[in-house]
């Protein structure tokens, strides 16, 4: 049976903790110099929809790191972007390469592409979840104060995907998480309600954060979601992350973006340049983290 990660439900929480200690030890031998060949003559192919810095670089560069190769697809250079069905394309290219790594807009997606690929398929980040940046997010928690469990996290923002990679990622390491959201962006009913035990939706920010152990936002709008950014910005006005919010926290609190980040939008410059703030781990983790991702999916 070929083992997808299409969302973070996909692992065991055993499996979970097992990636993060294996990205941990993989960021420790590269820091060190010392060469890892664990997916050596292996091939990623990586479809991309959506456009990304992090996604690609981290993937591609991971690839290489292991002694494997990875080859940049766009909607433009391939069939898919003619018409090809899905369900073809992940036939064909399935034959041809060990693992898959699509960034798309829906989910249904990646679901159709995994249901019909003979090898592992990897979700870069759908409308849905982003389980990847959850991989990172969550080796940079580790690193800094251990485990997770019975831990609170709030999230600041929007109810989106990776709102939504929380939730599932709540599920899994058994934290308490804190969503604080206006009215109408709260997130899917049938992502939240079976982590109903784990989650509270807050309309007060600093109700949220208050005693909280990390706190996480997000921007306000994402991509696709361009035109509503005034509307949003009216919505969302009142749920910046400042340095007044963090305060309500826990004092050795963490801040975390999954970037890229708008500077006096969703976060204060002030917050995300703080001490407090490990951004850049986290962003340099998708690496670590993914590494360890297509070793566990690949050997």
């Amino acid at each position: 049976m070929t083992q997808h990660f299409l969302s973070l439900l996909d692992l065991s929480p055993e499996e979970f903790r097992g990636i993060i200690r294996r990205a941990g030890e993989l960021k420790q031998l590269q820091h060190r110099g010392e060469i890892v060949e664990t997916l050596k003559h292996r091939v990623l192919g990586m479809i991309f929809e959506k456009s990304s810095t992090r996604t690609r670089v981290s993937f591609e560069a991971g690839m290489t790191q292991l002694g494997g190769a990875a080859m940049f697809l766009s909607p433009n250079d391939t069939q898919l972007g003619r018409g090809e069905p899905i369900e073809d394309t992940a036939r064909v290219l399935s034959r041809m390469v060990d693992c898959v790594m699509i960034r798309t807009f829906e989910h249904e997606k990646v679901q159709r592409f995994a249901e019909y690929s003979q090898v592992p398929v990897i979700n870069g980040l759908t409308d849905l979840v982003h389980p990847c940046q959850l991989l990172a997010d969550m080796q940079t928690w580790f690193e800094h104060r251990g485990d997770i469990q019975g831990k609170t996290v709030a999230w600041i923002g929007d109810g989106n995907n990776m709102c939504h990679s929380y939730i599932n990622a709540a599920r899994q390491l058994d934290f308490r998480l804190h969503i604080a959201c206006p009215e109408g962006y709260d997130p899917d009913p049938q992502v939240l309600d079976p982590a109903a035990d784990r989650c509270t939706i807050f309309r007060d920010p600093l109700q949220a954060a208050t005693g909280a152990d990390l706190i996480v936002t997000d921007v306000w709008a994402s991509m696709g979601q361009e035109e509503e950014q005034k509307q949003r910005e009216k919505d969302f006005a009142g749920y910046e992350v400042t340095a007044a919010l963090m305060a309500q926290a826990a004092p050795d609190a963490l801040f975390m973006h999954c970037l890229p980040a708008h500077r006096g939008e969703e976060v204060a410059a002030e917050v995300i340049d703080a001490e407090d703030s490990v951004v850049w781990e986290e962003a340099e983790n998708r690496l670590h983290a993914q590494k360890a991702l297509l070793e566990f999916l690949l050997t």
